[in-house]
Formats: C-alpha cells, structure tokens, sequence
C-alpha cells in the first residue's frame, strides 16, 4: 500500500517504511550470495574465483540500474508529496522509457567488451574462462535488472515498501534452489549459477512491473498524462546521472583493486570474493535504509516540511546503528566460520585467511559508514548533489589509491586496510554537508 511519509512521528514513519526495505534487499542480496555459495561449495574454489572476480565487473551494471531507480524514486516522490499525480504518471514513462535504450546500449557494451575487461584486470588464466560465460549470461538479463529497479523505485517513492519486499522474498528463495538444482543436479558448473539468476529476475520484474503499472492506473489524475516529458527527463537526469557516476566510479574502483587482488592468486581472490559478498550485504543494506531516507526526505521537501528532515536523520542513524551492533559482532568474532561456508570441504588456508582477515577489519567500522550512507540519503532527497558526489568520491580515490599503495608493503592486508580509512574521511565531509543544508534553521 502507498504511505505518505509527511504525516506521523518522523521515526515510526521511517521505521515502518525502512524495515521491508532492509528485508528486501537482504533477500537481493541473497542473489549474489546465493551464486558464490553455490560456486563453492559445489563446484570449487577456483569457481568461487570466478564468480567473485566477474562481481566487480556485474557492479557496473547495476550501478546504472541504481541511478535509474534512484533518479526515477526522487522525483516521483516529489510529485507524490506534491500530489501532483499526473505529472507523476508522465514521470513513470518518461524513467522507463530512458532506462530502456540505456539499457540496450550497456547491453551491446557488454556483449564486446566483457572480454577485455577480464584480461585488463589481468584474471588469471584458471578462472578466465567461467568468469568469461557467466557475464556473457549475466548480459542478456539486464533488460530485467533495469525494469525491476524502475519498478522498486516507483514503490518506494509512493511509500510501499512492503510490496517488493515480498516479491524479493520469492524470487531470492526460488534462485538458491535452482541455483543448487542446476549445478548439483543438472551439472552445469558456472553457467547453471548464471541462468539461475537470469530467470528469477526475470520472473521477477515482470510481477514488479504488472503490479506497480495496476497501482499507478488506479490513482486519480486530472487529464491524460503524457507518456514522456522531456523537462521531467531533465529533472530525472540532475539525480539519476550523479548516481550513476557515483555508483559506475565505485565499481571501476573496486574493479581496479580486484586487478590488485588478482596478482595475489586464487586462493586471496576467493577469500576475497567470499568476505566482500558477505561485506557487500552490509553496506548494500545500508545503502537501502539511506535510500529510504532519500524518499522520506524527498516527500516532506515536496510538501514544504523542512522542519521534519532533522528528526528524519536522527531516526534513520538510529535505524542502522541497531543494525550495525549484532552484525560487527558476528562479522569481528565469527568470520572465519562464515567465509568457511562459501569454500569447499578443504578451503586453502590463504582463502579462509584473507577472507577472515578481511572482515576483521572492516567491520568495527560499520557504525561510521552507516552515518555516512543516512546523511547521502537526506542530500541525495533533496537533490544536494554536487555534496553528494564530493564525499562519495573521495572515499572511492582514498580507498583506490591506498591499495595500490599499501599492497606494496602490507600485501592484501594493506589492501584491505584502505577501506576504513576511505570510509573515515569521506563520512566527515557526508555529516558536514547534511549540517549545512537548506533545513539547517528550522525549528
């Protein structure tokens, strides 16, 4: 059901809001998760490295399928806090129709260059040619990682965040079955991991989309609204572009520390797939509460409520640092165990190592991450994002550079340690940008 995040007391509100929104996209990231258990566990280590070795290349693409959601949810929960619904609807076909021949152009990107990508971030010969087949797969169903993000920023503009949340819930269940059932049992290695993934995204965003095209025609709006706007685009576009960088250039950045990683082996490269999966999840998570911010923030700056965007951050920090306590914990003090769970019967002890190790280090540092991720979201709702990029850019040059520099002299714990200090820096600046903003004086 649609929820008008301007009404009530601003923590039950996002609350209420941001609690499906954190289970839905725990059950997306189960997807990946899902892909390198699997790959581990019943194929092999060196499957493990593949898997993980195409994720970075994978995160390019969902970087512009985020910034499309993210650009679509912004504006649309404008117009919704406005209750400018007509507008609204041109929206609607205005995001849908530009993420479709973006989409189609990062297709054919793919299909001739994903080879190149792989041999530029010098993946070694043993995994080349399973990490090479499950992109080619993980190509062809972009069409689906687009539309289903179009589809989940609609719902959460308009304030429904449980609806995705069950269509997640499904669909993440359905792929770690047939991901076991076409490996184990059909025997089709990498590749069943692939097709898995691809068809349960695709049933899934066909639901998505049936569902959110039914609640928007059901939703009353005076005249016909257009079915494309190029001054709507414009507005999509101010939000949805620096996204979109923001999120491509920390992929390229995570991608140029695999090419780090990768010169360490497979046994480092699958501890490192392994541990930032279950990393991936965290931050991924928070992300998603800070775009549940970004509405929240969006809907009351539509609707003229400044006064409410304080107590908003303060419930929203809140919100993750509960989440952050049990999940530090688990991480710091049971990683070994949990990356053990992505290896085979006898992991190298390089693999279960670095991966430990990795987590180890990261995870006391969620709790600063977190208030960054939730300040990004109050910037990013009200369409800051000049200050947006500046603090995501300098965590993504500070994390780069320091592993490259660090694996010098450290190897891959120079390399892991990068990460904290990135996230340091650039959450001061997050938190300094939020202090300033347009509702800096309001009561």
């Amino acid at each position: 059901m649609n929820q008008d995040l301007t009404k009530g007391t601003p923590e039950r509100v996002l609350w209420k809001f941001c609690m499906p929104l954190f289970g839905s996209i725990l059950f997306q990231q189960l997807y990946n998760i899902a892909d390198s258990f699997v790959a581990g566990k019943f194929i092999g280590e060196n499957a493990l490295a593949a898997v993980g070795n195409s994720y970075g290349v994978t995160m390019v693409f969902l970087a512009f399928a985020f910034g499309c959601n993210i650009g679509c949810s912004v504006i649309v929960s404008q117009l919704y806090g406005a209750k400018n619904y007509k507008e609204m609807k041109t929206a609607v076909g205005t995001a849908m129709a530009a993420s479709g021949i973006l989409c189609i152009c990062l297709m054919l990107f793919g299909i001739l260059s994903c080879d190149g990508l792989l041999r530029q971030i010098k993946t070694p010969n043993e995994i080349f040619a399973d990490s090479k087949l499950y992109l080619d797969i993980y190509v062809w169903g972009l069409p689906f990682l687009f539309f289903y993000n179009i589809a989940t920023g609609i719902f959460s503009a308009l304030g429904d965040s449980k609806t995705p949340f069950l269509f997640l819930a499904a669909s993440s269940t359905a792929n770690i079955l047939a991901d076991i059932l076409f490996v184990s049992v059909f025997g089709m290695g990498v590749s069943g991991v692939a097709w898995a993934t691809f068809l349960c995204q695709g049933v899934s965003c066909a639901f998505s989309l049936w569902v959110v095209l039914r609640r928007l025609s059901g939703m009353p709006a005076k005249g016909r609204a257009k079915a494309f706007s190029w001054k709507l685009l414009q507005k999509i576009a101010v939000i949805a572009i620096p996204s979109i960088l923001q999120q491509s250039f920390i992929s390229v950045g995570n991608i140029m520390i695999q090419g780090v990683i990768n010169g360490f082996g497979p046994g480092v490269i699958a501890g490192y797939s392994a541990a930032v999966k279950l990393n991936s999840l965290v931050v991924t998570s928070f992300t998603t509460l800070g775009n549940g911010v970004s509405n929240y923030a969006a809907q009351n700056i539509g609707a003229g409520s400044l006064v409410r965007i304080k107590p908003g951050f303060r419930a929203g920090v809140k919100l993750v640092w509960m989440l952050c306590l049990p999940i530090a914990a688990l991480y710091y003090f049971a990683g070994g165990a949990l990356i053990r769970l992505f290896l085979g019967h006898a992991p190298s002890s390089l693999a279960l190592t670095s991966g430990t190790l990795f987590l180890r280090i990261v995870s006391p540092f969620y709790f600063v991450i977190s208030v960054k991720l939730i300040a990004d979201g109050v910037l990013r709702g009200a369409g800051l994002m000049r200050q947006f990029m500046a603090a995501t850019f300098t965590d993504l040059a500070l994390r780069v550079a320091l592993a490259m520099f660090l694996a010098k002299g450290y190897g891959y714990v120079g390399i892991w340690s990068s990460w904290p200090i990135g996230w340091g820096i650039a959450s001061v600046l997050s938190i300094w940008f939020y202090r300033h903003g347009p509702w800096r004086a309001s009561a």
